[in-house]
């Protein structure tokens, strides 16, 4: 049970990421966690720092639901 919920949470976390990178979500980029990016970096560089995040953090997730023992 504790597996699934891992994976979910990585599914979850990295669906958020990438779908605010390619919509362009004007509350995640303002948001306090991710101010320190969009200030360092920019915002058009933090979409895709966050969308390249997004993408690794679903990769790990299907790794995990593919590489794990139940």
């Amino acid at each position: 049970m504790a597996k699934y919920f891992m994976i979910i949470i990585f599914a979850i976390a990295g669906l958020i990421s990438a779908l605010a990178s390619i919509f362009n979500w004007d509350w995640f980029f303002t948001a306090q966690n991710a101010q320190y990016a969009v200030k360092r970096f920019g915002r058009q560089k933090s979409r895709l720092i966050y969308g390249l995040l997004g993408l690794a953090l679903m990769m790990m997730a299907a790794y995990f639901y593919l590489n794990t023992p139940a």
